[in-house]
């Protein structure tokens, strides 16, 4: 049957077809991708968030299905699905780390992200070897955020812990605790930050681009080239409009919004 995507009556049924196709394909064809979608109807069509999680964590529990285990680790992070949840921080690192070994770059990106920041949840054991890892899968894996996070770590460096005085051994003639290689976890690598900004500037970071743009025109990890800069620079500002209108538009379909 054609529809008239035009017509209301049209897109409503469409709509509910859909999710009896889902429904179908998980829960009698046992497909794992069917479910998948099943959870993102749920979630962006039907707005039950409740039992799109359900259907998240099930996918990824009974069938190791990948994209369910992230999905479900953004609900668990969140609290989404759950009344008066605060999230739980632990539970969504499990299935981060469970759907970065079944080779989500995304999953990688957010449970490398747990373990090497500074300032999530008390939940989480900070460990910036391990969060390492799985950022540099998730950059082996073409993911343009993972890229552009490792790239800002080589940049500053990881210390082991920030002391009060302590200031690296470039930053001045007489400081109060000069830092040591040693006191590092991640030393500072300005040319590992620039292949690493160019990769992500390659998958469309536009912040990569920024940085690459600067790190052509200082000659930081690589030899300073000002044609290269002003092409970085030029190529930052093209994606930042493009970003604009895309955020535009999406407002604009969000006014419209969808038939009940």
């Amino acid at each position: 049957m054609a529809y008239d995507l035009k017509k209301e009556s049209d897109v409503k049924e469409y709509i509910d077809k859909l999710g009896v196709e889902y429904r179908f394909g998980c829960y009698s064809e046992r497909k794992p991708e069917a479910c998948h979608l099943l959870g993102d109807y749920l979630e962006g069509i039907k707005k039950d968030f409740e039992k799109a999680s359900k259907v998240y964590k099930s996918t990824c529990d009974d069938y190791g299905y990948a994209k369910s285990c992230y999905k479900f680790g953004n609900y668990s992070i969140l609290g989404k699905g759950k009344s008066g949840s605060k999230g739980e921080p632990r539970v969504a690192y499990q299935y981060y780390e469970k759907g970065c070994n079944l080779n989500d770059s995304d999953a990688c990106l957010h449970s490398g992200l747990l373990l090497v920041s500074r300032s999530m949840p008390k939940e989480i054991d900070r460990n910036v070897p391990k969060g390492l890892e799985f950022l540099t899968k998730s950059c082996d894996m073409n993911n343009a955020n993972a890229c552009f996070y490792l790239s800002g770590m080589h940049i500053s460096g990881v210390q082991k812990r920030t002391e009060p005085g302590a200031v690296p051994a470039s930053s001045g003639p007489t400081p109060a605790k000069t830092l040591k290689d040693s006191d590092y976890i991640v030393l500072k690598d300005m040319k590992k930050a620039f292949q690493f900004a160019f990769k992500a500037c390659e998958l469309r970071n536009v912040y990569a681009c920024a940085n690459l743009s600067q790190m052509y025109a200082r000659g930081d990890g690589i030899e300073k080239n000002e044609k290269e800069a002003e092409k970085y620079k030029k190529l930052a500002l093209e994606m930042q409009e493009e970003i604009k209108k895309q955020q535009d538009t999406l407002g604009f379909q969000q006014g419209v919004g969808m038939p009940n």
